[in-house]
């Protein structure tokens, strides 16, 4: 039986770790924040090695069975981190998968993580992790779930919020986790101690209007890659990341490139989306008659890259010094979005 997320934080919290886990599901806060927890309980626990793998098209999964194999130079526990964005490992994969739950190697625990999951990705493969280890479905929550987290996220920063605070601030977020948890870290540091009501909320984000990371994909998005680049500036000059800046845009590209791939096309994948608010149907809708489908695929990779890149782990042929500029790569990567032809991608299509 599959293991809801909070029993998956207890258990991560207080006892040893099972040999094998899956965290799966759209709701990539979530996602990532268990990932996050395991990953340090695995630290505290002695697992001090950790080997990465970013499984994509033509991904060995010979990759797999040899770290499970390999001695460890240090005689330590290791992490292997398997990173499966589309929560399909294909025939061979599921196969290799299966191979490594049947016999989990000692002092090792793997951790695979999926951006996408539903009925249709279970199988031998995710039973076989559920036999073996733990299986964990993120589902985004519902409407009536989100005050009480994020009272809770707040509280866990020493901020406490007003009834009407959070009311607002659900009505803002409209269901973006992501949105959420960046409002209230920023709350926390200028409200730090103190009770914050609707009114106090309202004047912080009167002050946070020049630059908005959710009005960034939506210029290039409208084809206004000049628009897009000055957004992305203003950000920039304002302390923020790329890492950090990649998350809202990362989740609506997902989107568009199952709308894009939907079975009935456009039209059908659209109404299959809960987009909000409302009015952005149009301009999604256009943006993908605009862009041929082969796009979308080829803008998640460069995602996929300025993330890498970010973390230090995109390097030369050697596997030797990092590489590339991740503010460049996704200044391409807008660019590419608001004018294909013209753009770094243009040769997905």
């Amino acid at each position: 039986m599959p293991t809801p997320l909070t029993a998956l934080r207890k258990q991560i919290a207080t006892g040893e770790l099972k040999p094998v886990y899956l965290l799966a599901g759209e709701e990539h806060l979530l996602v990532l924040e268990a990932a996050d927890a395991l990953r340090a309980r695995a630290r505290e626990l002695g697992y001090v090695e950790r080997e990465v793998f970013d499984v994509d098209t033509g991904f060995d999964w010979n990759q797999l069975a040899q770290s499970a194999s390999a001695m460890s130079l240090f005689a330590t526990r290791k992490l292997i981190d398997l990173r499966m964005p589309t929560g399909k490992p294909g025939k061979e994969g599921a196969a290799a998968i299966g191979e490594y739950c049947a016999n989990p190697p000692p002092d090792t625990v793997l951790l695979i993580t999926a951006q996408e999951w539903s009925k249709k990705h279970e199988g031998a493969w995710s039973q076989a992790v559920d036999r073996a280890g733990a299986l964990t479905q993120v589902w985004p929550l519902k409407v009536e779930e989100l005050p009480k987290w994020i009272e809770a996220r707040a509280a866990a920063r020493g901020l406490k919020m007003a009834p009407d605070a959070v009311e607002l601030l659900v009505e803002r977020i409209e269901g973006n986790l992501l949105a959420a948890a960046q409002e209230i870290d920023k709350l926390a540091l200028l409200h730090a101690g103190k009770t914050l009501d609707a009114a106090m909320l309202e004047a912080s984000v009167a002050d946070d209007t020049r630059f908005d990371v959710f009005k960034l994909l939506d210029a290039a998005l409208a084809g206004d890659a000049a628009r897009a680049l000055r957004i992305l500036a203003g950000l920039r000059a304002e302390g923020e990341n790329p890492i950090g800046l990649l998350g809202w845009p990362l989740n609506q590209l997902q989107m568009l490139a199952r709308i894009a791939g939907a079975r009935g096309g456009i039209a059908a994948g659209l109404k299959s989306e809960y987009i909000r608010p409302p009015q952005r149907e149009g301009l999604i809708k256009r943006a993908l008659e605009r862009v041929p489908r082969a796009h979308w695929n080829a803008y998640l990779i460069q995602a996929g890259r300025i993330e890498r890149i970010g973390k230090g782990r995109e390097r030369d042929a050697d596997g030797g010094k990092p590489m590339g500029d991740a503010w460049l790569e996704f200044e391409r990567l807008l660019v590419a979005i608001a004018q294909p032809r013209a753009g770094l991608l243009a040769k997905a299509g």
